[in-house]
C-alpha cells in the first residue's frame, strides 16, 4: 500500500465478556479506497468494523485493547469523545433500520438535527445532497413525508446510507449491507459504493466473495479473530500467500 492511510488498527484486540473476538489485529485502510473484510461467520469481521468507530463499546461487557489511529490520532486515547468519532466515521448495518416513526426526510435529517442544525434551508439542502449521493433522490422525490419504512428493502438501505452521509463523514463502514437484498438492489448498492469512494474511505464486511471482488480495492481475510492476510483484492483471490486464504476463497471451507 502506497497511498495515504486514513485509518489504522494497531495491536487491536476485543472481547465480549470473557470471549475474545479480535486477537492482535493490525491493518491499514487507505484513503479513498474500498476495503472488503471477508471470512467465515464468527471470525470477527463485524467486531473489527465496530471497533473502528467505537460502536463495539456500546455493548455491555465489552472491552478493547490496542489502538485505532484516525488521521494520526488514537481514537481510544483518554478524553476522546466517541460521539464525535461516530460523526466522522459513519456506519450502515446489515439490516435496513430506518427510524420507524420518521418520514423519509426526517430519517435523513436526524443526524443533522442531533448536531444542532435547525435552519430549514440548510436541512433541506443537506438532505437533498445526501439522497443524491445515495442514488435515492429521484426515487423518493414527492414521497418525503411518507414513513421511511414504506420504502422497499433496497431503498430503505440506501436511505440508511443517506442518513449516514448527511453528516458528511470521512469514512463509511458497511456491515454486510446487501445480505438482506435482492440482486437488483444489491447491484445498486455496489454501484453506489464505487461512486462514493471518490469522496470517502469505505470498509465493507461481506460474506459474498464475488461482491468483494467486484467492489473492493483491497481485501482482508479473517479467521478466528485474527487477520490472516491483507492485500490487493486481485492478489487475495488469484494468488494468496497463505494456504488458509486459498482454502477459503476456493470454497474448501466457510
Amino acid at each position: 500500500m502506497t497511498g495515504e492511510t486514513k485509518l489504522e488498527a494497531k495491536g487491536l484486540s476485543a472481547w465480549f465478556g470473557k470471549k475474545q473476538a479480535l486477537d492482535n489485529v493490525g491493518i491499514r485502510f487507505q484513503s479513498g479506497k474500498v476495503t472488503a473484510i471477508i471470512g467465515p461467520s464468527g471470525c470477527g469481521k463485524s467486531t473489527l468494523v465496530r471497533t473502528m468507530n467505537r460502536m463495539h463499546e456500546l455493548v455491555r461487557g465489552t472491552r478493547v485493547e490496542g489502538e485505532v489511529i484516525f488521521d494520526g490520532h488514537n481514537m481510544y486515547a483518554p478524553g476522546v469523545d466517541p460521539v464525535l468519532i461516530r460523526r466522522r466515521i459513519g456506519m450502515v448495518f446489515q439490516k435496513p433500520n430506518p427510524f420507524p416513526t420518521m418520514t423519509v426526510f426526517e430519517n435523513v435529517a436526524a443526524g443533522l438535527r442531533l448536531n444542532g442544525v435547525r435552519d430549514k434551508v440548510e436541512l433541506s439542502s443537506a438532505v437533498e445532497k445526501a439522497l443524491k449521493q445515495a442514488a435515492l433522490w429521484e426515487e423518493v422525490t414527492g414521497d418525503f413525508d411518507k414513513p421511511g419504512t414504506s420504502l422497499s428493502g433496497g431503498q430503505q438501505q440506501r436511505l440508511c446510507i443517506a442518513r449516514a452521509l448527511a453528516v458528511s463523514p470521512e469514512v463509511l463502514l458497511l456491515d454486510e449491507p446487501c445480505s438482506a437484498l435482492d440482486p437488483i438492489a444489491t447491484a445498486k448498492i455496489e454501484d453506489l459504493v464505487t461512486e462514493l469512494k471518490k469522496d470517502l474511505t469505505i470498509i465493507i464486511v461481506t460474506h459474498n466473495m464475488q461482491q468483494a471482488a467486484r467492489v473492493a480495492d483491497f481485501t482482508a481475510f479473517m479467521y478466528l479473530g485474527k487477520l490472516v492476510e491483507f492485500d490487493e483484492t486481485k492478489k487475495i483471490f488469484e494468488n494468496p500467500k497463505e494456504q488458509l486464504t486459498e482454502n477459503y476463497v476456493t470454497g474448501r471451507f466457510g
